[in-house]
């Protein structure tokens, strides 16, 4: 029997690293992880999803994006021709984004964002306050590989302006109802998990590992 190629797809300026506690079934899936590269100026999204897309190499694939990640396998998805599309703790169009990015739209206000300061982790340390805060910054340290201001900007921008209206029904949302970056209350028809944050990719990884097979499969 042939295996069930998976690519997974990290969120915004995060590396793969995010999904190494994430184990399918090796007699029947092989994981592929996919990383983040430099937008080109003027780069649209749809754009970016087409080169995206050529780092699929296997028909029929299934794509795992979290967050950004999630909104990009859904625009590479008119691309392929996936047998699945599953995003995490992401958004299925535009009307789900919370309103304060709504805003931030209408404002241009995510174009004064202090992008450069994460280019510099170290830096961001000196200024976090208690050890709560130093944790998160050792986990950005680890996972967030891409701290480059142009791809920072253009990713704010590429998620802030989505253009998505129409929800693609075949696609599976999974979220949880505690994520602080895209509010559940927002979000229509997903999979809930239960205290599930923004990060649960990370610190949920056991119930991926139970559920995520029969997802695929089903």
């Amino acid at each position: 029997m042939s295996k069930i190629h998976v690519y997974f797809m990290p969120g915004m300026a995060a590396s793969s690293a995010i999904f190494e506690r994430i184990k399918l079934p090796e007699d029947i899936f092989e994981m592929h992880m996919l990383e983040w590269f430099l937008p080109e100026k003027k780069e649209t999204l749809k754009q970016y999803a087409q080169r995206m897309a050529n780092e699929v190499k296997h028909e029929n694939a299934v794509l795992i994006g979290v967050s950004f990640g999630g909104i990009l396998v859904q625009e590479m998805a008119q691309f392929l021709n996936p047998k699945k599309v599953i995003i995490i703790s992401s958004v299925k169009s535009n009307k789900e984004l919370p309103r304060r990015m709504k805003i931030a739209k209408t404002t241009k206000a995510y174009k004064i964002l202090p992008t450069s300061l994460l280019e510099n982790v170290q830096l961001l340390v000196k200024y976090a306050f208690g050890d709560v805060m130093k944790q998160r910054i050792k986990l950005y340290e680890i996972y967030l590989k891409m701290r480059n201001k142009h791809y920072l900007d253009w990713a704010i921008e590429q998620v802030v302006c989505w253009d998505r209206v129409e929800i693609d029904p075949y696609v599976i949302h999974i979220h949880g109802d505690a994520d602080e970056v895209f509010p559940s209350k927002n979000i229509k028809e997903f999979i809930n998990i239960k205290g599930g944050t923004h990060i649960m990719i990370l610190n949920r990884f056991r119930w991926f590992n139970s559920n995520l097979p029969e997802i695929i499969l089903k």
